[in-house]
């Protein structure tokens, strides 16, 4: 039974004990992807895309908000990175915290979880958001 594939060695049952991921390829490469793309510079031209606008968010207590905009001064700290391997697909996941400048200080916003195919095409995003935040301006659903 076949678990994992990394370029021509394959881990089964027999030899899942014998593999170490700690010196492996993988992380070689994840480096090099990242130390070569600009995240940050992914991010900003994402939220200018979106006119800085999220659409139909819900919250964790399944709250839903129509619309929600983020303040256009706006600084994205990547704090993640990893890869992910399916059977069908690759594709490189980056997690930012989102954070304003406020006039205590800085503020963090959230979080937005951007994730690329090996082409680096856009598959998802996943926010998560300080409702409660002053700096976001925020239009409920209105029922008629």
């Amino acid at each position: 039974m076949t678990l994992f594939r990394f370029g021509n060695r394959t881990l089964n049952a027999h030899n899942y004990d014998k593999l170490e991921l700690q010196n492996h390829q993988v992380w070689r490469d994840l480096t090099e992807i990242l130390e070569t793309l600009d995240a940050n510079d992914l991010v900003k031209k994402y939220l200018e895309l979106s006119d800085y606008k999220i659409c139909g968010y819900w919250d964790e207590q399944d709250k839903y908000y129509e619309t929600i905009t983020l303040p256009r001064i706006l600084e994205a700290e990547l704090v993640s990175s990893s890869i992910g391997v399916t059977y069908k697909e690759h594709f490189l996941q980056l997690k930012f915290f989102l954070i304003a400048s406020a006039v205590d200080g800085t503020q963090k916003l959230g979080e937005l979880v951007l994730i690329y195919n090996e082409n680096l095409e856009f598959i998802d995003e996943n926010w998560l958001l300080d409702i409660d935040s002053s700096m976001l301006e925020i239009q409920l659903l209105k029922f008629s």
